[in-house]
């Protein structure tokens, strides 16, 4: 009794900080209206990882609450991407990332072995996604346009699927992926907070 309401709390949660988890990244971007310090690359590799795992999710027709804040999640990094598109007005190079990724979702599940050998290498995709913001923040030392908030509530969310998915489907490969994307969520948690700029420390994101 006590499992399942702690199940019920780690899946309600995890969709409520997904549902705004974007948002204070997105807010920050607007403000500034730059996209300095956050990597383009990292939101592309983050982007495609979520496809390859919702896909996966669904295909297996695991429950859905174990996975229902990705579709939002994935929404959000659409807006991040408009975002940038935008303040670097590079529209063609846009249509040419709807193209790809609409197209990844539909061939992902043509083939059972397509699917299995996505996800085994979603792990590898999730994680380069991390140290591409990373590098991103490393070479500018500027993390003036990249919210810690956003990167903390991911550390929860990923750390509270580490035990839903333990309780509900123990699927090995979701598991090891959840616990590098929290240790790897931190990091870049941690990173953020360092090159803060001093004017804007107390400020909160």
């Amino acid at each position: 009794m006590e499992q399942d309401t702690l199940l019920h709390f780690a899946n309600f949660s995890t969709l409520v900080f997904c549902m705004v988890l974007k948002f204070p990244q997105i807010f920050v971007v607007m403000r500034a209206k730059s996209t300095t310090g956050v990597s383009l690359n990292s939101l592309l590799l983050e982007l495609t990882g979520f496809i390859v795992f919702v896909r996966y999710q669904m295909y297996y027709d695991y429950p859905p609450p174990t996975y229902l804040e990705y579709p939002i999640l994935i929404a959000q990094d659409v807006m991040l991407l408009l975002l940038f598109i935008h303040y670097n007005g590079n529209l063609k190079q846009g249509l040419v990332y709807a193209l790809v990724f609409v197209g990844a979702w539909h061939v992902l599940t043509i083939n059972k072995m397509i699917i299995d050998l996505a996800m085994s290498l979603c792990t590898f995709i999730s994680a380069g996604s991390k140290f591409a913001q990373l590098q991103c923040l490393w070479a500018s030392k500027d993390s003036g346009q990249v919210s810690a908030l956003t990167w903390s509530m991911a550390t929860y969310t990923c750390t509270a699927r580490i035990f839903t998915t333990m309780v509900t489907t123990g699927d090995t490969q979701v598991l090891i992926r959840f616990v590098v994307m929290t240790l790897l969520n931190v990091w870049v948690t941690a990173t953020v907070l360092y090159y803060r700029p001093k004017s804007s420390a107390k400020k909160q994101d």
